[in-house]
């Protein structure tokens, strides 16, 4: 029996992992550096602000030396650029999708959550702003489990507790490969979905693997729990 099913946020919701991307990428230009999508889609679904090894790991995948986070983070966080990027995500509607599972899934009386590394301010304010506020039980940010974000299951595991779902009978919607690790660990069914980001990580262990949110029925996310290992 599918129990509820949980989704991540960013990337998947709506497009937002582009714009941000855009806007690394601008910044690492400012310095002369080059930053690939395929570089960027290695850290997307982590919580940078609680991760040490998020920057070095970034810069490795650039191929970049020498480029100090605290110089990014000040381009990045530039005030007009802040703003900027603020208002572009600001006005994203839904990815292709979301609302028609959302409905399914109301309809048959199916809990559904959101878990993200993202903060719950974030989620929240998208959400009203999208007009789905009210159909998710519960909307949990990584700010809600001390910082810590995917891959650690910790939002997986609250946004399950607090549906009053056991994970086991959940399945979890992602499009990243750190995010597909969260979920799984928090011992969920996990499906991926990738971005234009995210197409270039591995979901070689992901459940199931489909191009859009469009392609899933509540019918296919049964089928996952049922033929689960107990």
């Amino acid at each position: 029996m599918l129990e509820a099913v949980v989704f991540d946020f960013d990337g998947l919701v709506m497009d937002s992992e582009w714009i941000i991307y855009e806007a690394a990428a601008a910044a690492f230009a400012q310095e002369g550096h080059s930053l690939s999508v395929s570089a960027w889609a290695t850290i997307v679904g982590t919580n940078s602000n609680d991760d040490e090894t998020w920057w070095p790991r970034l810069c490795a995948a650039a191929g970049v030396v020498g480029f100090e986070r605290v110089v990014f983070e000040g381009i990045y966080n530039g005030p007009a650029e802040a703003a900027a990027r603020r208002s572009g995500l600001l006005a994203l509607p839904a990815l292709p999708g979301v609302e028609t599972l959302i409905d399914a899934a109301t309809a048959a009386g199916v809990p559904l959550a959101v878990a993200s590394s993202s903060s719950t301010d974030w989620l929240q304010t998208n959400l009203v702003r999208l007009g789905l506020r009210s159909r998710f039980g519960a909307i949990v940010g990584s700010d809600q489990v001390g910082g810590i974000g995917k891959p650690a299951p910790d939002v997986y595991l609250k946004a399950c507790a607090n549906l009053g779902a056991e994970p086991n009978g959940c399945v979890a919607l992602e499009d990243s490969a750190h995010g597909i690790r969260a979920a799984q660990a928090a011992g969920m069914r996990a499906v991926a979905v990738p971005s234009r980001i995210t197409l270039h990580n591995n979901f070689a262990t992901a459940d199931l693997v489909v191009d859009s949110l469009r392609d899933l029925s509540l019918d296919r996310l049964a089928s996952l729990v049922a033929h689960a290992p107990r």
